[in-house]
């Protein structure tokens, strides 16, 4: 299994060797030369596995320069129940990713019972024990930068803190995350964890994590390494949990399921498309945004303009508060034949602070699945006081804009499955708007706005987050 970049221009790599860098040095981000095909033989093998078997099945498709032994080991150290203990009362802890049915085929897809109460723990808690593992038997060390919007952050610091070998330099916007989400990052005080707050958006951290990643002679020299959604690792554990979705809401192979998704940064629906490429049967991938909705102009129209940082809302899901999808580069590289040159063409304008308008393909989107549709603060608060009215079910802000747009694609007979992002405790201010009422808090996780925190202040500078980079290795 080798990968190769969007943009064309890179070599063709093993999994190993593209595990830590992230973007590929053409500045693409890599995928699979081919996707690996699950037939129907193959789905009814794994319709009765428990997670770390299925992830097993899924990763050892895509993964050959691991050995397999060591593998399993990998994913057995990560998929246990005692790291995705904060589940829903009446939910069993040893199905990692349990389904809580809504009403006749709507479904939500427990993602947020990992150490930090999101989605990224799925991910993120596999690609720390690979990074440890890569990093071992190569003797190499790597300092990981990344951004956030919230959730990002701490699943990778909480998935790293204390590994040998590994440093995390993590940008996020100042003061734009929930006082949960901050306490989260800002109180570790582990030495192999930084905090940086950035003056601007998401976006600003964004930009600035790729500006140095494509400066190839610093990235050699301080070992820069990426846990982001570019990070292919990243991708293909959350791939895992769509296949593990669809056979808890099925019967048979025959039956389709949809699946809606919260989106700012397009990697977690970028993983359903790629389980859908590897042959789930998915019948529509439903892009959920909020008010920050270039992906849903996108999707309605041909047009992706991303805003820029002056013109991205802050908002009540501000995980999502993002206008530049990374991820989406790799469906679009899928969308246009994988003509790595039609893809360089688009995002030069796209790097160039541009848009782009490929309006001839919307028909084409329909075989691939994807709609999408926005929410607003006065939906968000409107589904979190249905479903706590309607299901006695307490869902955090971003699984609010996905639950509200999965409802305006329901079909009668295909399962609608929401993945959750977070459990609301992690945005309690606004659960208490909508509700009247504090969400339920893992007892664990009381006082933490009150823990000690450290974090450093930063405009945006590439130059600065380098030379802070070089001080503290």
């Amino acid at each position: 299994m080798k990968y190769i970049s969007t943009r064309g221009q890179s070599p063709a790599l093993g999994f190993s060797e593209i595990l830590l860098g992230g973007l590929a040095p053409d500045g693409g981000l890599y995928l699979p030369e081919s996707y690996p095909q699950f037939n129907e033989a193959d789905l009814t093998a794994m319709r009765g596995m428990d997670y770390a078997h299925l992830a097993f099945a899924i990763l050892s498709r895509l993964v050959d320069d691991i050995p397999h032994e060591d593998l399993k080991i990998i994913i057995d150290k990560t998929y246990r129940p005692d790291v995705y203990a904060y589940i829903r009362p009446g939910q069993n802890a040893a199905d990692i990713t349990p389904t809580v049915k809504l009403e006749d085929n709507l479904y939500l897809l427990s993602l947020s019972n990992g150490p930090t109460l999101a989605f990224k723990d799925m991910a993120m808690q596999l690609l720390g024990n690979l990074f440890e593992y890569v990093l071992e038997k190569t003797g190499k060390t790597t300092n990981i930068l990344g951004a956030t919007s919230g959730d990002t952050g701490s699943a990778a610091e909480y998935a790293m803190r204390g590994k040998k070998g590994i440093r995390v330099f993590m940008l996020s916007p100042n003061k734009k995350m929930s006082r949960f989400q901050t306490a989260q990052m800002f109180s570790l005080q582990d030495e192999n964890i930084f905090n940086i707050a950035v003056n601007g958006v998401f976006d600003d951290c964004q930009d600035m994590v790729k500006a140095v990643s494509n400066d190839a002679a610093f990235k050699e020299k301080y070992k820069i390494g990426a846990v982001n959604s570019i990070n292919w690792g990243r991708i293909i554990a959350q791939v895992v949990y769509y296949f593990k979705g669809y056979f808890a809401v099925t019967e048979n192979n025959a039956q389709k399921v949809s699946f809606a998704v919260p989106s700012g940064n397009f990697g977690n629906v970028c993983a359903g498309h790629i389980a859908r490429m590897m042959g789930l049967p998915i019948d529509k991938l439903v892009v959920a945004t909020n008010e920050n909705d270039v992906l849903d102009e996108f999707f309605k129209t041909g047009a992706y303009r991303p805003r820029g940082s002056v013109n991205t809302y802050h908002t009540s899901s501000p995980s999502m508060d993002i206008s530049k999808a990374s991820n989406f580069e790799r469906f679009v590289f899928d969308l246009v034949g994988r003509d790595s040159a039609k893809v360089r063409e688009l995002w030069a304008s796209v790097d160039s602070g541009g848009a782009f308008d490929i309006k001839q393909l919307l028909p084409k989107l329909a075989d691939y699945g994807f709609v999408s549709g926005s929410s607003n603060h006065a939906n968000r608060m409107q589904t979190i006081r249905e479903a706590d009215a309607n299901y006695g079910v307490v869902i955090d802000t971003h699984t609010a804009d996905g639950l509200k747009v999965a409802l305006e694609y329901r079909e009668v007979n295909v399962p609608m499955v929401v993945l959750e992002t977070a459990l609301p405790v992690k945005f309690e201010d606004s659960i208490i708007e909508a509700l009247g009422k504090a969400p339920e808090r893992p007892a664990a996780l009381y006082g933490i706005e009150d823990l000690l925190q450290k974090h450093t202040e930063m405009n945006v500078d590439v130059a600065a987050i380098k030379q802070f980079i070089v001080d503290n290795t």
